[in-house]
């Protein structure tokens, strides 16, 4: 009788799980960076002034001391997890080649989209710049529907372009669309 051998990619193939003392360590520095970027956020919102008007009686204080507390509890919930011996399934529900090289590629025309977006946003202005963003992303990502990609990028950068005007009040550089949009 020949036993037949477990399909590529099924949990029996799966590449041994780093050695406990390697994955506590990266779980406790993971741990750490979520302390100090606590730190961070309280420290900075601590030396924020308390400055309060009548249309908005909060102040700019409480939502980064919150959100700094929060990330100091996580980090602690998180550090008494991984000393209780708790970890995570490493890339178990994921489809996902944990031995697959780099894609550099697509990380560098992801990383130029990003370059290119920080020196035409000014000029240009977000609606164009965030468009010329999201359609280069969605290319270096392996969009081939290059025509109807283009109208959907427009479509979210004029939607984000709105929605902060209007639903946050924040006003993104309309560049050579001035008095257009």
């Amino acid at each position: 009788m020949t036993m037949s051998q477990p399909p590529a990619g099924s949990p029996e193939q799966a590449p041994p799980p780093v050695s406990g003392r390697g994955r506590d360590r990266a779980q406790y520095g993971m741990c750490a960076f979520l302390a100090l970027a606590g730190v961070l956020v309280l420290a900075d919102a601590l030396g924020t002034g308390s400055a309060t008007s009548s249309n908005d009686p909060i102040g700019p204080r409480p939502v980064p001391i919150l959100l700094g507390a929060l990330l100091l509890i996580a980090a602690v919930v998180y550090a008494i997890d991984v000393a209780r011996g708790g970890s995570g399934e490493p890339e178990g529900g994921e489809d996902v080649d944990p031995t697959s090289s780099i894609d550099w590629r697509t990380v560098v025309l992801v990383a130029i989209a990003f370059g290119v977006n920080a020196v035409l946003i000014e000029p240009l202005g977000w609606v164009i710049s965030g468009s010329i963003l999201f359609w280069s992303t969605a290319f270096a990502l392996g969009a081939r529907r290059h025509l109807l990609t283009a109208v959907v990028a427009v479509a979210l950068a004029l939607t984000t372009f709105y929605g902060f005007a209007i639903g946050l009040g924040v006003n993104l550089p309309a560049g050579i669309l001035q008095g257009i949009l």
